[in-house]
């Protein structure tokens, strides 16, 4: 999914579909929220493109979001006040299993994974 043809709503049904089909396993509340705060402050922070991408394979599942921005992601104090955000990053950084950011030659990637539990005996 590129930018400018999506949008969070769009992203967020994507993943939804992706998930129901590679990895019902996968907490799919979480799952759309770290893509809806990812490509929301790939919109609210970047003048560019972006690119968000789902991958599924053995027993992980992983979504990246490419965008034209060197500035990597900081926790910010939440404004309580309204308006002012700093309750994103945080938010990703709790539902994800891991989260990375890469700077590429043209921005950044931010990779959110998950891993496949073993099931209980």
């Amino acid at each position: 999914m590129i930018s400018p043809y999506a949008d969070c709503a769009s992203a967020r049904d994507t993943a939804a579909r992706f998930v129901a089909e590679h990895c019902p396993w996968a907490d799919l509340d979480a799952v759309q929220v770290v893509v809806t705060e990812l490509t929301a402050n790939a919109l609210r922070h970047t003048d560019g493109w972006w690119r968000l991408r789902l991958r599924a394979e053995r027993g992980e599942l992983t979504v990246e979001l490419d965008d034209s921005s060197p500035a990597l992601p900081e926790a910010r104090t939440p404004d309580f006040t309204g308006g002012g955000g700093g309750f994103g990053w945080p938010m990703v950084l709790s539902l994800a299993g891991r989260v990375e950011v890469h700077r590429t030659g043209t921005g950044k990637t931010v990779r959110a994974s998950w891993s496949r539990r073993p099931e209980a005996a």
